[in-house]
Formats: C-alpha cells, sequence, structure tokens
C-alpha cells in the first residue's frame, strides 16, 4: 500500500512538471500592490493548491468550530444525579 501511495505521488509530480513545461507562455498577474509575470502552468498550480489549502482549512475550521459548541452544550447541561445502590 505505501509503495503504490508513493507510486501515485510520483506520478501526480510527473505531470505537474509535464504541464507545468508545456506551458511555459508567460501571464501578467495584477494583484493591485504588486504585479507578477509568472509561467501560465505555474499559476495555474498555485491556484489550485491555494484551492485545495484554503477549502481544507475552512472545512477543518467548520468541523472543529461545531465540535467546540457541541462540547460546550454538554457542559452547560446539568448532570443527572445518579441513584445510589
Amino acid at each position: 500500500m505505501r509503495y503504490l501511495i508513493l507510486l501515485l505521488l510520483l506520478v501526480c509530480l510527473a505531470l505537474g512538471v509535464v504541464f507545468g513545461a508545456l506551458n511555459a507562455e508567460l501571464v501578467g498577474l495584477d494583484f493591485g500592490f504588486v504585479r507578477l509575470n509568472l509561467p501560465i502552468g505555474a499559476s495555474l498550480l498555485s491556484a489550485v493548491i491555494l484551492g485545495w489549502l484554503l477549502g481544507g482549512f475552512t472545512a477543518w475550521w467548520g468541523v472543529n468550530a461545531r465540535h467546540r459548541r457541541s462540547r460546550r452544550g454538554r457542559d452547560r447541561k446539568p448532570r443527572s444525579p445518579t441513584p445510589d445502590a
């Protein structure tokens, strides 16, 4: 299983390198405060990676916030007394 994941990682890396090499023309990006001239392949791959990271962070934040709210709600509820045996 470990070798399969490593192989898949290498194939994706090779495809990214080929994609970047085939799209080597420069494109101008203007962010308002800075202007960058990057290859098309690098700008597209960085946009995909940035979107993946921001989406993962947003999902983590939502799950973490929901978990904190449910834990806070459990702590506020009065515990029912246990019957003495």
